[in-house]
C-alpha cells in the first residue's frame, strides 16, 4: 500500500473545506446570506444582535462578542 504525501493530504483537506456547502462552516463560527439567518443563531448563543461583514451577516455584535460566546457556550457544554 501507498502512502500518502503529506502535500496531498493537506491538499485534500483544503479542497474539502472550500467545497463544504454547509451554511456557517466556511468560517466555522457562522457566516450566514440573510440577516434573518444570522439573528436565529444569535439567540442559539446568546447574542442578541448581528452584524453584516462583506455583505453577508454574523450573529452577535462583532466577531470578538462571537468568538467569546462560542466560547462560553462550549466551555458550559463541557461542564
Amino acid at each position: 500500500m501507498r502512502a500518502i504525501k503529506p502535500l496531498s493530504a493537506l491538499s485534500f483537506g483544503v479542497l474539502a473545506l472550500l467545497v463544504n456547502p454547509t451554511p456557517g462552516m466556511a468560517h466555522g463560527k457562522g457566516i450566514y446570506d440573510t440577516e434573518a439567518e444570522a439573528q436565529q443563531r444569535a439567540a442559539e448563543i446568546a447574542c442578541t444582535t448581528v452584524h453584516e461583514n462583506n455583505g453577508r451577516w454574523m450573529p452577535c455584535a462583532d466577531e470578538r462578542q462571537l468568538h467569546r460566546q462560542l466560547r462560553n457556550n462550549e466551555a458550559l457544554r463541557h461542564n
